[in-house]
């Protein structure tokens, strides 16, 4: 791992080398930030480090031209204002630069050590990489330039599409990224909270008020404000929310005090503001003033062959959680996933593959899909008494799981034998006997091989 260490002392970077050289950090020198070497800056290093040097350029400065590189200082002053201020500019993390070296050491080794955690799980897949969706695709590239802003940003998409990890990336990688990202679900609060809970209030100002409480855009100071379901929000807190983005300004409750405050607004909602705007269920200037970029993410049934990726990443991350060993989908299950409406979107599938890992007992997964739910919209024609492995999912009308299997089961188990009938489902032949049993499908005398 390398770290660079921009500062004007020569000695404080030899012992440092040396110091974290037995650590297997390798640690490089620079004097002062020089703007044309922007580019391989933070390209070169794993972490950055801030400290005393002999240049006229700003701390965030040197942050933003790092990005997304981590940075962290080594400040002469360390104490509250300073933390905090470096805090709004970027920075990781603060340390005194006068400490002993022993001290700086450890506090490096720490930070690299958590860095290259991240950096393995990130390369684990602790988030789910689309590989054949251009929009998905198109959708992760807006957003690594929506985040080098600090610009409203809008997500819409229909419920359970994962609009909340939109926002999560988008301020993780955004240089608000190690300050505060709060979370709040307008829908989730009651009318008469949600201005309390956004702006806070001060004591007395209503009955229950018995301390001062900082409201959560307070909290957010800094850092990201995410906003879920914002259509949900009463037009009395728009009002209020409306002044906020105007004038960077909040009140609390009870108060005659505005306090300035740094956040970056994103909002998401499944509704059509535009048309709560033209209803005056949604106030018509709010919504131009946090529809400036706007990220749409698209429903689970248009993301194509992402839907099995997804489904073999859930199972992976499940059954981790859930202390089961994973297994792969059989092929009847895999035609159920791609061809389901998934309503739901991204959260049905999450619960479908839970509910398979735990309800499954053989060596793949079935899925079990609601009876009135899991059509398999390909329109594909009554199957011939030796079809194919392809030809095997075809059928003429929209069937559920039980039917299906039925159908299939039945008009086929006088020309195949329990093997061959497994083997074109894309089952085991364990998995075959326990589903005749479970739908009371005798097999066939003649054809028991």
């Amino acid at each position: 791992m390398q770290v660079r260490l921009i500062d004007s002392c020569q000695k404080l970077f030899e012992k440092i080398r040396a110091a974290v050289a037995e650590h297997d950090i390798e640690v490089v020198h620079d004097t002062h930030f020089d703007p044309e070497g922007q580019e391989w800056l933070g390209q070169q290093s794993d972490l950055i480090v801030i400290g005393d040097y002999d240049d006229s350029q700003n701390p965030g400065s040197i942050q933003k031209a790092c990005w997304p590189t981590p940075v962290v200082r080594l400040s002469n002053q360390v104490d509250t204002a300073t933390a905090l201020a470096a805090g709004r500019e970027g920075a990781l993390d603060i340390y005194d630069r006068s400490a002993a070296i022993g001290d700086v050491t450890q506090w490096l080794v720490q930070l690299c050590a958590e860095n290259a955690k991240l950096t393995t799980e990130r390369a684990q897949g602790r988030e789910f990489q689309s590989k054949h969706c251009p929009a998905m695709r198109s959708l992760k590239n807006m957003a690594l330039r929506v985040a080098q802003t600090d610009s409203t940003v809008l997500i819409t998409g229909e419920t359970g599409t994962g609009k909340e990890l939109a926002a999560r990336q988008v301020h993780t990688v955004s240089e608000r990224r190690m300050a505060p990202l709060i979370t709040v679900n307008c829908a989730a609060i009651p009318d008469t909270l949600i201005e309390s809970e956004l702006f806070g209030y001060e004591k007395g100002a209503f009955t229950g008020a018995t301390s001062n409480h900082i409201g959560l855009i307070e909290a957010a100071d800094g850092g990201t404000l995410f906003l879920d379901e914002i259509g949900e929000l009463p037009l009395a807190a728009q009002a209020r929310l409306l002044r906020f983005l105007q004038e960077g300004e909040i009140r609390q409750i009870g108060s005659v005090v505005t306090k300035r405050v740094n956040v970056r607004l994103i909002c998401a909602t499944h509704r059509d503001l535009a048309q709560l705007a033209a209803k005056n269920d949604f106030r018509k200037d709010l919504f131009y003033r946090i529809d400036v970029l706007r990220l749409d993410v698209p429903p689970l049934r248009d993301r194509g062959e992402d839907i099995i990726d997804m489904a073999q990443w859930f199972i992976e991350q499940l059954a981790v959680k859930l202390g089961v060993p994973p297994r792969p989908l059989d092929l009847l299950s895999q035609r159920l996933i791609s061809g389901h409406h998934w309503p739901g979107n991204v959260r049905e599938l999450q619960n479908v593959i839970e509910r398979a890992l735990v309800m499954s007992t053989g060596p793949t997964l079935q899925i079990d899909l609601p009876s009135e739910a899991n059509a398999v919209e390909p329109s594909l024609s009554e199957p011939p008494a030796s079809p194919s492995s392809t030809e095997v999912i075809e059928s003429s009308d929209e069937l559920s799981l039980e039917d299906y299997f039925q159908r299939f089961v039945l008009e086929h188990q006088e020309a195949m034998n329990e093997t061959e009938l497994a083997q074109k489902l894309g089952i085991s032949r364990k998995c075959l006997w326990e589903r005749r049993q479970r739908f009371g499908i005798p097999r066939s005398k003649q054809k028991l091989a």
